[in-house]
């Protein structure tokens, strides 16, 4: 049996670090307002672990918590404000790529929310884009 890929992970000062044990999946950059002003940018970049990959590893007393109504959100280091991952139901499901250290082979599967993008945002390459979400028949064509 294999070693599985370990993905490390930390905040911009460094104070909270985490690891992946295995591979992300299904990159996306979200275009939507609430994910520029999450992420301070043009939009996310972000991927999704399997259940039970991710750990922190440093620092977890040092995270806060945005989370919704329906249960999902983002967590932030209180120390210098990264985002470091979304959660779901308490678990977390993706990380923000641009807080790995270690490259995690993945690229970006699909632009979301284009539609609402900020207008000084200027999407290029040949990446998939979507007004909004796609549906499921959309995902069967990528």
């Amino acid at each position: 049996m294999g070693t599985a890929m370990v993905i490390t992970g930390e905040c911009f000062c460094g104070e909270v670090t985490f690891e992946v044990s295995g591979d992300v999946f299904d990159g996306r950059s979200c275009h939507c307002s609430r994910c520029r002003k999450a992420f301070s940018g043009a939009g996310s970049a972000y991927a999704l672990v399997h259940p039970g990959t991710f750990k922190w590893t440093k620092g977890e007393a040092l995270l806060t918590s945005y989370v919704n109504q329906e249960t999902a959100g983002l967590q932030f280091c209180k120390v210098c404000g990264s985002t470091l991952c979304g959660v779901f139901n308490g678990e977390v499901h993706g990380v923000s790529l641009g807080c790995l250290n270690d490259d995690p082979e993945v690229t970006l599967a699909r632009h979301i929310f284009v539609g609402s993008k900020a207008s000084w945002d200027m999407i290029g390459g040949d990446t998939p884009q979507f007004e909004e979400y796609p549906t499921p028949d959309e995902f069967e064509d990528e």
